[in-house]
């Protein structure tokens, strides 16, 4: 403890440094927010089918956000999706401002998204607003005939805005059709509450790999943050040596980082986000007990698959894919795809929405740093 306060205080003693805590500070909240933003993609179901209260759903929900951190750090054994993060932009681009303005417009994104109870994705607006603050740092999207984006990190997740919920819907729907083979000779009843008890299990599931992706994200873009800051203030040569993976050097060195980020999104679960739930549970498709575990199997499938990846993936996208797949198996017209379009489109504008708000959000702070 007496070390941690040595190097803090090391660390608040240069004005850098102080930028430093700030940035932590705001993403510790963004992991918040997105906690309860995203809560309803963990418990819509399961609200809405009355297996739990709302207010059990999101401390179940919230008790295995947190326990994916001992499945990332004992079984998995690496923090892929952080790094994936922490490194989507050329590091000769990212300065404590960016990432200051970054995390600003992903807050504004999310909060607005929210109060209108759209379910967007946190993942996105924080790799939008991170890339557009870099952009307007480097004066374009190259700068000395060098790409600002690391597109080989980026481009996947590009891909895995429609691929994540297309592979979320597909699942949904053939597990969707094998249990109600399996079940089609089962009393209606019984089945029902066998089903609301698998409920328990599918959203468990789903929410570790919530935890587990999301979490990670913060943790990412900490670690460029600090990563930044050991680089070109400190000049710390254990980040220094070349050939070195500087994320890992971060995570063993910020132990603290990632137990915090889960736990915050964990807390922020508990506040809920009961705008989201409804649509999310209800004005796609109404969803029954079995599907709710059709959905959350899907979804939880997906999250894995794509965490094992290093591929930063929406949960929300992910799970309204999954909810999709389950209402076709009935009849295409059982989706609303009113609802469905319109949430579309507010998954297309986040990253760029989220990009140009940061490199306004830059632009203002480099008036005053």
């Amino acid at each position: 403890m007496e070390m941690f306060f040595t190097a803090f205080n090391d660390i608040i003693s240069r004005p850098e440094g102080i930028m430093l805590v700030i940035i932590i500070v705001l993403a510790l909240g963004f992991d918040y927010i997105n906690g309860f933003h995203d809560a309803a993609n963990s418990i819509a179901t399961i609200v809405t089918t009355r297996v739990l209260t709302p207010f059990q759903a999101v401390l179940w929900a919230a008790a295995f956000n947190f326990a994916a951190y001992f499945i990332s750090l004992y079984i998995i054994g690496e923090f892929k999706i952080g790094n994936t993060i922490a490194k989507s932009v050329n590091e000769n681009f990212i300065t404590l401002e960016v990432i200051f303005a970054g995390l600003i417009a992903a807050i504004l994104w999310n909060l607005a998204t929210w109060k209108l109870g759209i379910p967007s994705s946190s993942s996105h607006t924080l790799i939008g607003g991170f890339i557009g603050a870099a952009v307007a740092h480097a004066g374009g999207f190259s700068a000395n005939g060098v790409d600002v984006i690391e597109y080989a990190k980026v481009l996947p997740i590009f891909l895995f805005i429609f691929g994540a919920p297309f592979l979320g819907m597909i699942l949904a729907y053939f597990i969707t059709v094998a249990i109600m083979w399996i079940c089609r000779k089962a009393n209606p009843h019984k089945a029902e509450q066998w089903f609301k008890k698998l409920q328990l299990v599918s959203s468990a599931l789903f929410s570790l790999g919530h935890g587990g992706n999301d979490a990670q994200k913060v943790m990412g873009i900490i670690g460029a943050a600090v990563i930044f800051y050991h680089v070109n203030v400190d000049m710390d040569p254990e980040y220094l040596v070349s050939g070195v993976d500087t994320f890992k050097v971060f995570v063993s060195h910020w132990a603290w980082v990632p137990l915090a980020s889960f736990l915050f999104i964990a807390l922020g679960t508990m506040s809920g986000g009961w705008k989201i739930v409804k649509t999310m549970g209800s004005k796609i498709t109404k969803v029954t007990p079995l599907e709710g575990v059709a959905a959350e199997t899907a979804g939880a499938v997906a999250l894995y698959v794509t965490e094992h990846m290093g591929i930063p993936v929406s949960t929300t996208h992910t799970i309204t894919g999954s909810i999709i797949g389950v209402g076709i198996t009935k009849r295409v017209s059982a989706v609303r795809w009113g609802v469905t379009i319109s949430l579309l489109w507010a998954w297309i504008l986040t990253i760029p929405v989220s990009a140009l708000v940061a490199m306004l959000v830059y632009h203002i702070v480099h008036l005053f740093v």
